[in-house]
């Protein structure tokens, strides 16, 4: 019923701010209540902000308020905060972020308790560059960060290989097993298991628990030791007792 937009040191209404204005304005679309679908944007007003924009001013924290639903690209450094404000406001939304932020210790908690989840991912999102041409350009590690509900969500993940000590190695500083692809999950094991984070894209919370990160600032939290580097990053032994870290796993459990 309503579009509401803030922009950040502009005053151009332009899909861009151009960052060259200590003042910006913010735009308000009700779009045409003859005709639903139309697409004439000569409507949309235009209106000025006391200040630059910055979300987190009291000003665009009062429009904030108004929003039922936010979608948007935030400035990735402030990701924490944006997602930390919009918790606060209790928002639903659909936003975008760097894969790395599924680590941060203000983020994972939220995902760890369903209260932000990913976006089922298809493919590397393109970003339009209308400076080069209306450009596109592919990012691998971007994804769509949400608290919006839907069906897929829901689904399990299929599961058809069995559990043998041969394939999936034990850490020797945590109790838990190594899985390499979320395609290898066996069907028959039921004990903590570390999984690539590419689990977070496939993620059914009635199928599974996520237990917690097994590297990093947040793996002493769940009772990871230290391994041979002194780090406490999981690890196992290979076929030739040499160990060996994965690069990043995600400590889950099922739950049927």
């Amino acid at each position: 019923k309503r579009l509401i937009t803030t922009c950040y040191k502009n005053q151009e209404a332009d899909l861009f701010s151009q960052n060259d204005c200590e003042k910006a304005v913010w735009l308000d679309y009700y779009g045409n209540p003859n005709d639903p679908t139309c697409t004439d944007f000569s409507t949309v007003e235009i209106k000025e902000l006391k200040g630059d924009g910055d979300f987190r001013s009291e000003e665009c924290i009062e429009l904030l308020k108004q929003a039922d639903i936010v979608v948007t690209n935030p400035p990735f450094s402030l990701f924490r905060e944006y997602v930390d404000i919009l918790i606060k406001y209790e928002k639903k939304f659909l936003i975008l972020g760097p894969m790395t932020a599924t680590h941060y210790k203000e983020i994972f908690p939220l995902i760890q308790q369903n209260k932000i989840w990913l976006g089922f991912r298809t493919g590397s999102i393109q970003f339009s560059f209308p400076d080069n041409g209306a450009e596109l350009k592919s990012f691998g590690n971007i994804r769509w960060f949400t608290n919006l509900d839907i069906k897929k969500r829901h689904e399990d993940i299929i599961l058809f290989k069995n559990y043998n000590i041969k394939e999936y190695p034990q850490y020797f500083n945590y109790d838990a097993i190594d899985i390499n692809k979320v395609c290898d999950i066996p069907q028959d094991y039921y004990g903590f298991m570390g999984v690539p984070d590419s689990f977070l894209e496939q993620y059914n919370p009635e199928q599974f628990e996520i237990i917690g990160i097994g590297s990093g600032a947040l793996a002493a939290s769940i009772g990871v030791k230290k391994n041979h580097r002194g780090r406490t990053d999981i690890a196992y032994y290979d076929e030739n007792g040499i160990p060996k870290c994965p690069y990043s796993r995600i400590i889950i459990k099922r739950k049927k």
